[in-house]
């Protein structure tokens, strides 16, 4: 989660420390193009293979789904921000609000969510006690994912209460709550983490006592997505905390926890087009997705086909005063 109250101290919005600070913000405005892109598509084609494919467990397919639903609602929010970072916020006090509600619900859905399915894992794989009966984990996956979204809505709106426009140039908090911050950052981000590691190193530890090879390929997916928020948000998390509790002292020290921030950022907003990619490590759904671009394809060529062929009979009938009035 960004907090904006620090921005006019390291080079964000109004600046107003003494330090002469690199202007990383033309590299994160462009950055944010080719990952608003690759998040578009990416996510739109696992939906799309998700929803169509029949040979996937059930479970697992609703939270896939919500996560790249939360990546996209995420990723509809990086136009804005690439502007703001290119100019400045042009888009009125109604879209700061509007949009930073977007941002907070992909964000923090994604990470509840993400929790969710590490704990269903943990109950299936190491306690074994999850409801056997394929209706019952469906409910069970849905409850939490309508759980997810309504934490994440709710405190979105909260988070977007908050936020104004100042100097007709800054999307920033109005005003600053210290300790409702780092309550927040603990409970939607350094809890869920310790959830996360905790249920995976029991996971792992299973799977390496279990001779269920199919068992340990199924989860290397869930590993993998798991991993890659733990890389891309972590380091942006910790430091957001940081920035918050230490003030450096000469512009050195500045320069270089701003240079961090914005570093990590990047690498953190990234994290929207991963998922994707890593969901076709599965060799079933890779070959699903790729089945059915080829039938896409395939369809369209056979439609354009169809209507060659339509045009060239209308047009010889027409020469030879056979079409029908």
């Amino acid at each position: 989660m960004e907090n904006n109250n620090n921005s006019n101290q390291y080079g964000e919005g109004g600046i107003t420390a003494p330090c002469q600070l690199s202007d990383f913000s033309t590299i994160a405005g462009i950055v944010f193009i080719p990952i608003t892109v690759i998040s578009i598509i990416g996510n739109t084609l696992l939906i799309c293979a998700l929803f169509s494919f029949k040979d996937h467990t059930v479970v697992t397919k609703i939270f896939l789904m919500n996560l790249a639903c939360s990546d996209l609602i995420f990723t509809a929010t990086l136009p804005f921000w690439a502007v703001y970072h290119l100019k400045h916020w042009i888009f009125g006090d109604f879209l700061c609000k509007f949009i930073t509600a977007v941002y907070c619900t992909g964000l923090y859905s994604s990470i509840i969510v993400l929790t969710a399915m590490t704990v269903d894992r943990f109950f299936t794989v190491v306690l074994n006690r999850w409801p056997n009966s394929h209706p019952r984990q469906k409910q069970c996956a849905i409850g939490a994912c309508v759980v997810a979204w309504m934490i994440s809505i709710g405190t979105s709106v909260y988070d977007s209460y908050k936020m104004e426009v100042s100097e007709d140039l800054f999307c920033e908090e109005s005003s600053s709550d210290g300790v409702g911050y780092y309550v927040q950052v603990a409970l939607l981000f350094f809890v869920p983490f310790a959830i996360i590691i905790f249920c995976h190193c029991a996971i792992i530890k299973t799977v390496l006592q279990s001779t269920n090879r199919t068992k340990s390929k199924a989860l290397s997916i869930i590993f993998s997505i798991v991993a890659a928020y733990i890389i891309c948000w972590g380091p942006y998390n910790t430091l957001l905390l940081v920035r918050s509790l230490y003030q450096p002292e000469g512009c050195e020290a500045f320069e270089l926890l701003s240079k961090f921030y914005q570093v990590c950022r990047i690498i953190a907003f990234s994290h929207c087009c991963m998922n994707p990619l890593l969901c076709m490590l599965s060799q079933k759904l890779r070959s699903h997705l790729f089945c059915l671009l080829r039938c896409k394809v395939g369809n369209m060529n056979n439609r354009e086909r169809a209507t060659y062929q339509n045009i060239k009979s209308n047009t010889l009938l027409s020469l030879y005063g056979l079409k029908y009035k």
